[in-house]
């Protein structure tokens, strides 16, 4: 029988946890003194109040779970969290429609940073802080979060961590689990707060350095300001770039490193096609501006090392309007779009990995014509892949892209053009933020009508789980009593 009073369990505890985070904003807004930190009260008292309703009546429900419970909670949980986290948007007035106050909150929760506010500069510090606190707690993964918390309420968290991690994982730091999800968010705080300090060495004031580092190692993108990073200077970009480069490289790699293991770094293949990739497109892009006298050579250099690395790492922070600039060179970027970056990060999209893994079973395939016979085998860091890894892998490039032309062609019939379709679909799925066309770079979703922004929120959370995890509760045979 399915678990349904441990679902719901779950979910109170989870409404309880997010209760805190909405007083921590209320606190942020009290210390400004602006009208916000009311709407952050009401908000947290919903969300504590429905959460301990659940948990009253659910309490002693039985902590026995299977697949299909993991599977449902770590599905619903993003819902969840966005529905709750959508209040201070609708109660505050700063976003009146339910749909908008969605859109933004489960585009902050899944980091896609995505918004619809046109004028961001005129929210109140404690509506930004959450904002970019939503990217905060979805960057590392709600539930790699609560694993951390959850056994306090007698939860063991491995189920939901594997279907949280659905698919291609970054491997464990700890037998137990719980350690291991403490030790990501150890690394991911640490990193916050590097961030943060340098920051603030440049013209950022404390504020805007910690929403945008929640936003940079995240993956997310949400800025405090309208041009996003345009207006900042060369050092603060280039702080921002390292960032995003280390938030797109696989946690576990910052492990070793800490560990003072760097030959478990450079011999990471997946870690060398991310930094080829990022060097080989820059240069491309740089060597074009400067042709096309678009600045000077460290300017185009700055402008092209930030948006691929923006891109390919899906936080979606802007320095320059490249919908501007030569066709193939946007080309370049869309294509980034498809990438990710490392398995085991922050990062949404694809995930190079499974592009590696990909191209060299592809290459076998030919040697394989040549000689039938031979057991030519995958290898990833000099060890063997198994077939049915490959084939996870192809099925889910295969229904990435069924997935985004099915978008793609939903997005046209609501009357976006081609080329903004695909730019917001594209952009939705890999959790990036800025697409093309009508939500480029120095555009917003706020022009994209309602039931395109509720198909672009389910894409949001599609590409956040990784396709499988989430469309699985949608299949006939999951309800079906084993």
């Amino acid at each position: 029988m399915f678990n349904w009073k441990f679902v719901f369990y779950v979910m109170s505890v989870l409404m309880i946890v997010e209760s805190f985070f909405l007083i921590i904003s209320s606190v942020v807004a009290l210390l400004y003194g602006e009208g916000d930190f009311i709407c952050f009260v009401q908000s947290a008292g919903i969300s504590l109040f429905f959460g301990g309703i659940i948990y009253l009546f659910t309490q002693n429900c039985s902590r026995d779970i299977g697949k299909r419970e993991a599977f449902l909670v770590v599905s619903l949980v993003w819902v969840v969290f966005s529905i709750f986290g959508a209040l201070p948007f609708l109660l505050g007035g700063y976003i009146p429609n339910f749909t908008d106050a969605f859109f933004e909150s489960i585009s902050g929760f899944t980091t896609t940073g995505a918004s619809i506010v046109n004028d961001i500069e005129a929210l109140p510090h404690g509506i930004l802080f959450w904002r970019s606190l939503t990217h905060l707690l979805g960057g590392m993964g709600i539930l790699v979060l609560t694993v951390a918390i959850l056994p306090v309420f007698g939860i063991g968290g491995m189920a939901m961590f594997n279907a949280e991690a659905a698919g291609i994982t970054m491997g464990k730091l700890h037998p137990r689990i719980k350690e291991t999800a403490q030790r990501l968010w150890g690394i991911y705080m640490l990193l916050v707060a590097i961030e943060t300090i340098f920051l603030v060495f440049g013209e950022m004031d404390w504020f805007d350095a910690i929403c945008h580092s929640f936003g940079t190692l995240a993956s997310g993108g949400f800025s405090t300001k309208n041009t996003s990073i345009v207006n900042y200077s060369p050092y603060t970009q280039y702080v921002l770039i390292v960032f995003m480069f280390f938030a797109g490289v696989n946690f576990t790699l910052h492990y070793f490193a800490i560990k003072g293991r760097f030959r478990k770094i450079w011999q990471n293949q997946e870690f060398k096609v991310y930094t080829g990739l990022i060097v080989l497109v820059t240069s491309i892009i740089t060597l074009t501006l400067v042709y096309l006298d678009h600045g000077t050579f460290e300017k185009s250099f700055r402008d092209a090392l930030f948006q691929v690395t923006s891109i390919i790492t899906s936080t979606g922070f802007v320095s320059a309007d490249y919908s501007l600039w030569h066709p193939y060179l946007v080309f370049l970027i869309f294509g980034l779009m498809f990438t990710g970056a490392c398995v085991g990060s922050t990062s949404g999209g694809v995930k190079i990995l499974r592009h590696l893994l990909l191209f060299k079973n592809s290459i076998l395939e030919f040697k394989r014509m040549i000689h039938p016979s031979a057991v030519l085998p995958v290898r990833y860091n000099k060890e063997m892949v198994g077939q049915d890894v490959i084939s996870k892998i192809l099925a889910f490039v295969i229904l990435y892209f069924m997935v985004f032309f099915i978008g793609c062609f939903a997005m046209t019939l609501i009357g976006l053009d081609l080329i903004s379709a695909m730019g917001a679909v594209a952009t939705t799925m890999g959790g990036i933020g800025p697409g093309l066309g009508v939500v480029g770079p120095m555009n917003n979703f706020a022009s994209v009508p309602e039931v395109g922004k509720w198909i672009l929120s389910f894409l949001m959370i599609l590409g956040r789980l990784e396709l499988f995890t989430f469309l699985i509760i949608f299949v006939p045979s999951f309800w079906k009593n084993q």
